[in-house]
Protein backbone atom coordinates (compact mmCIF):
# COMPACT_ATOMS: atom_id res chain seq x y z
CA UNK A 1 0.00 0.00 0.00
CA UNK A 2 3.33 2.24 0.50
CA UNK A 3 2.97 5.09 -2.05
CA UNK A 4 -0.71 5.28 -2.61
CA UNK A 5 -1.84 8.82 -2.01
CA UNK A 6 -6.17 8.49 -2.65
CA UNK A 7 -5.40 12.36 -3.80
CA UNK A 8 -8.81 11.34 -6.01
CA UNK A 9 -10.39 9.83 -3.03
CA UNK A 10 -10.01 12.19 -0.82
CA UNK A 11 -11.11 15.09 -2.71
CA UNK A 12 -14.52 12.78 -3.44
CA UNK A 13 -15.22 12.87 0.41
CA UNK A 14 -14.94 16.76 0.81
CA UNK A 15 -16.89 17.40 -2.78
CA UNK A 16 -19.65 14.73 -0.83
CA UNK A 17 -19.55 15.15 2.78
CA UNK A 18 -17.51 18.26 3.80
CA UNK A 19 -15.43 16.82 5.99
CA UNK A 20 -13.39 13.42 6.97
CA UNK A 21 -14.85 13.22 9.96
CA UNK A 22 -18.81 13.89 8.56
CA UNK A 23 -17.41 11.00 6.19
CA UNK A 24 -16.13 8.91 8.54
CA UNK A 25 -19.12 8.66 10.70
CA UNK A 26 -21.53 8.23 8.17
CA UNK A 27 -19.56 4.78 7.17
CA UNK A 28 -19.25 3.78 10.65
CA UNK A 29 -15.56 3.99 10.75
CA UNK A 30 -13.66 5.82 13.34
CA UNK A 31 -11.26 8.88 12.43
CA UNK A 32 -8.75 6.79 13.49
CA UNK A 33 -9.33 3.68 11.36
CA UNK A 34 -9.93 5.78 8.24
CA UNK A 35 -6.80 7.92 8.59
CA UNK A 36 -5.22 4.38 8.47
CA UNK A 37 -6.50 3.56 5.63
CA UNK A 38 -6.17 7.19 3.72
CA UNK A 39 -2.26 6.59 5.15
CA UNK A 40 -1.99 3.33 3.69
CA UNK A 41 -1.05 1.52 6.84
CA UNK A 42 -4.11 -0.40 6.47
CA UNK A 43 -5.68 -1.95 3.84
CA UNK A 44 -8.65 -1.69 2.07
CA UNK A 45 -10.90 -4.79 1.82
CA UNK A 46 -13.07 -5.35 -0.99
CA UNK A 47 -15.81 -4.78 1.73
CA UNK A 48 -14.35 -1.16 2.29
CA UNK A 49 -14.30 -0.53 -1.33
CA UNK A 50 -17.83 -1.28 -2.18
CA UNK A 51 -19.35 0.51 1.12
CA UNK A 52 -17.09 3.47 0.63
CA UNK A 53 -17.97 3.60 -3.46
CA UNK A 54 -21.68 3.47 -2.74
CA UNK A 55 -21.62 6.31 -0.12
CA UNK A 56 -19.39 8.43 -2.55
CA UNK A 57 -21.52 7.51 -5.79
CA UNK A 58 -18.74 6.15 -7.40
CA UNK A 59 -19.45 3.59 -9.92
CA UNK A 60 -17.55 0.04 -9.20
CA UNK A 61 -16.35 0.07 -12.44
CA UNK A 62 -14.67 3.53 -12.13
CA UNK A 63 -13.51 2.42 -8.61
CA UNK A 64 -9.60 1.49 -9.62
CA UNK A 65 -9.33 5.38 -10.25
CA UNK A 66 -10.29 6.41 -6.52
CA UNK A 67 -8.43 3.05 -4.83
CA UNK A 68 -5.77 1.87 -6.49
CA UNK A 69 -4.27 5.29 -8.44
Amino acid sequence: MAGMEYAKLKGRIVEKFGTRKAFAEYIGLSENSMSKKMNGITSFSQEDIVLWSKALDIDLKDAGLYFFA
